[in-house]
C-alpha cells in the first residue's frame, strides 16, 4: 500500500515479501516473494554473496511495470513454505520438554553470557533498541512478569513518548535479539529457523512473551490488542 502512495508521487518501487498471500492480496507494483523466516529476508547471515543475489533480483523488477510478483528460488534452502512460520506457536519436538517452568529472569542471566560472548567476538549487536543495557534485562523479565499477571506495570526507563504497548514490543525485540546472538555464540553456524525454534519451542523466556501476547490481545484497547502480534511471532 505504501508502495502505491510512492508510485503515485513518482517514485518507482520494488519490495520484498515474506508472506506471498499477503502480496498476492495487496498486489504492490512489484514484489519478489522469498522463501525465508521473519528476520532473515535476505537469507542466511553472513553471506553477501548470496545476499546480494536476492538485492539484485529486487532491483531487477524496476525494469517491469507492475503489478508483478516474482519468486526467488533457493534451492539450497531445504525449509520452503508457503509463508513463514508464526514461531509462537512452534511446537516442541517430540519427547523434549519445553522449559515455560523455569525462572526468566535466570535464563536470562545465563543466556547472557553467551550474549556478551558474541559481541566480544564480533564487536557489534543488534540489541539497544530500548535503550536499557543487557546487565538490567532481569527488569524487563520482572516488568513483563508483572504484565502478563495482571497487574498495573512499567519501567523507569520507558521514555513519556513511548505508548506501554510499544514499549512491550521494544522489550521483546530486546531480549529476542539477545538470545539470537547467544544462540550464535553457543552454537556456531546455527541457521535461523534453528534459532527461532529453540527460542519458541524450548526457553522459558518466550513462554512468558506468549503469555504478554495474550493478555495484549485480549485488551478492549485497540492499540494494545493490535501491537500483540509484534510482541510473540
Amino acid at each position: 500500500m505504501l508502495a502505491r502512495v510512492l508510485e503515485h508521487a513518482g517514485l518507482v518501487t520494488t519490495m520484498l515479501a515474506l508472506v506471498r498471500e499477503h502480496v498476492e492480496t495487496v498486489k504492490p507494483p512489484r514484489a519478489v516473494y522469498v522463501p525465508y523466516p521473519f528476520g532473515a529476508t535476505l537469507g542466511k547471515p553472513r553471506n553477501p554473496e548470496h545476499q546480494h543475489r536476492v538485492l539484485g533480483a529486487a532491483l531487477a523488477l524496476l525494469e517491469h511495470d507492475g503489478p508483478v510478483l516474482a519468486d526467488f528460488h533457493d534451492p539450497e534452502y531445504v525449509e520452503q513454505r508457503g509463508a513463514p512460520e508464526q514461531y509462537s506457536e512452534v511446537a516442541t519436538e517430540p519427547g523434549s520438554v519445553r522449559r515455560c517452568d523455569a525462572d526468566p529472569a535466570t535464563e536470562t542471566t545465563r543466556v547472557r553470557q553467551y550474549y556478551t560472548k558474541w559481541v566480544e567476538q564480533h564487536g557489534a549487536t543488534s540489541v539497544g533498541v530500548t535503550r536499557v543495557p543487557p546487565s538490567r534485562f532481569r527488569a524487563i523479565i520482572r516488568f513483563l512478569e508483572d504484565y502478563a499477571n495482571g497487574k498495573d506495570a512499567d519501567m523507569r526507563e520507558r521514555p513519556p513518548d513511548v505508548s506501554l504497548a510499544e514499549w512491550i514490543r521494544l522489550c521483546s525485540l530486546d531480549l529476542r535479539a539477545m538470545f539470537s546472538e547467544a544462540k550464535m555464540a553457543m552454537q556456531p553456524g546455527v541457521t535461523s529457523d534453528e534459532i527461532h525454534r529453540w527460542f519458541w519451542g524450548e526457553t522459558s523466556v518466550a513462554g512468558l512473551l506468549v503469555r504478554v501476547k495474550d493478555r495484549m490481545a485480549a485488551s478492549d484497547d485497540e492499540t494494545v490488542s493490535g501491537a500483540a502480534y509484534g510482541v510473540a511471532r
